[in-house]
């Protein structure tokens, strides 16, 4: 690709990431998982070793911890800001992607509405926002989709957007091998080819293995974890769970618009539909792949292929502008996609609602997370050993504000109770329990009692005790 052709999406996904930026703002924040990667980059830094055994710690992703490396040569405060930025870039090149992919497969109408419907879902916004490696990780595999879509058997450099997405989920390693095949098939499998393929689960197993001496700890570690949480796991579930959080994700409006455009693509417009349907399926698949290995069944493992659907549906409402104007069809197209755009206006104000109240939700948990910030680093400065929290919610950001190890942040709900030595650190409400503390897929959501120790700072949402002298 010449650098000046990237001019244009590289413009169109800051302008995006900007517009998503200025709507949410003051929301910015990492999850759990993604403060981890920070921490452990940070850990790897300093030549310590990162701990993946710590309780409920996430899944390790080798790229994201790369990052969190990278960002941590300029301080923690550098890498937190790193991840935020890359969080919002994200979602704008989510956009542009989809938007691309779209005008590629069915015509610049249906890539501009499958690009409205991503950035207008709530749970793809959500976990944008909050910066989960699952949106960097489908933004590399349709941009390897784009890439296959202009230049068939591309090879090198689709399979190398692919190595990467694999290093941050194992899902695409299932595209990587498919690939690979599409590639033999065609004589064009050659040995950088099978370096791609082979090497993220490589990387990924010896890097579980150089940290814990088991390359298989990813695996063993999550599936523990989903365990311990009660989270839904099994391929027996699926059938069931599935639909129901695809719809959760785009609403049933686009679901049908999907299934309009899927079915008239795939009959009147096959050539350019086949990619996109065969990337959808594998995904699903992979989905699949991971239930049966007994991870969790969780709504954002299923972006791609919502993500992939709302091309599609994009298709159902202007696909039927690549229909010659003496295609008996196209006017019957036309008028399903019409009443597709009907269902879809219908929705509007509860998905407005919805957005409201994640955003709502977004900046509220932000607050929380400054303030706890704030209040640690003043207070909590003088060599602090240990520190005591409500639960886990809150340990790698702590562990790596305080640069202690994970361990010495010690959970009371685990303990049954706040132990009486360490400095504690307690919600000031329920109600500012609800907003961060707790989760709702938490298996236990009692707060235990108050420290008994001394209050040294009461504040807007947390209470410190046992601060420095």
């Amino acid at each position: 690709m010449r650098p000046r052709s990237l001019y244009v999406p590289a413009a169109v996904s800051v302008a995006l990431a900007a517009l998503v930026w200025l709507v949410s703002a003051p929301a910015r924040f990492l999850n759990y998982d993604t403060e981890y990667a920070l921490l452990w980059g940070n850990d790897l830094v300093h030549g310590r070793t990162p701990d993946y055994t710590v309780a409920f710690a996430p899944t390790p992703h080798p790229l994201a911890q790369l990052v969190g490396a990278l960002g941590s040569l300029f301080g923690t405060g550098f890498g937190e800001t790193l991840f935020e930025v890359l969080a919002f870039l994200s979602l704008g090149i989510l956009g542009w992607l989809v938007f691309a992919l779209g005008r590629a497969w069915f015509g610049t109408a249906a890539g501009v509405v499958a690009a409205a419907i991503v950035l207008t879902r709530e749970p793809i916004l959500s976990y944008g926002i909050r910066a989960y490696v699952d949106l960097p990780y489908i933004c590399l595999l349709l941009g390897a989709l784009l890439i296959e879509t202009r230049r068939r058997r591309a090879g090198t450099p689709v399979l190398a957007l692919i190595a990467m997405a694999g290093l941050l989920r194992p899902e695409a390693w299932l595209f990587a091998g498919a690939y690979a095949v599409w590639l033999w098939r065609g004589g064009a499998l050659r040995p950088v080819h099978v370096a791609l393929v082979v090497g993220a689960p490589l990387l990924w197993a010896l890097s579980d293995l150089a940290v814990t001496g088991d390359p298989l700890h990813s695996l063993s570690g999550t599936r523990s974890t989903a365990e311990d949480l009660g989270r839904i796991t099994g391929l027996q579930r699926v059938p069931a769970t599935l639909p129901r959080r695809l719809g959760e994700i785009l609403r049933e409006p686009v679901v049908l618009a999907a299934a309009v455009g899927g079915v008239l693509a795939l009959w009147r417009l096959r050539a350019r539909a086949t990619l996109g349907a065969v990337a959808g399926l594998l995904a699903v698949g992979a989905f699949c792949v991971l239930a049966a290995a007994g991870l969790s069944i969780l709504t954002r493992y299923l972006l791609l292929p919502a993500t992939i659907l709302a091309i599609f549906a994009g298709a159902g409402v202007a696909g039927w502008t690549q229909l010659p104007r003496d295609d008996p069809w196209r006017a019957r197209w036309m008028a399903l996609g019409a009443l597709t755009v009907v269902g879809m206006l219908v929705f509007i104000p509860s998905q407005v609602t919805r957005l409201k109240n994640t955003r709502s939700a977004l900046i509220a948990q932000t607050r929380i997370l400054d303030e706890l910030h704030d209040l640690v680093t003043a207070n909590l400065s003088c060599g602090t050993t240990q520190v005591a929290v409500p639960n886990r919610r809150a340990v790698p950001q702590l562990a790596l504000w305080l640069d202690i190890p994970p361990r010495d942040v010690v959970s009371a709900q685990e303990l049954g109770r706040y132990p009486r030595r360490p400095s504690a650190l307690a919600p000031v409400s329920r109600a500012v329990a609800d907003q961060f503390v707790l989760d709702a897929r938490d298996k236990d959501r009692a707060l235990p009692a108050p420290p008994r120790s001394r209050l040294s700072v009461r504040g807007r949402y947390w209470n410190l005790y046992g601060a420095c002298p």
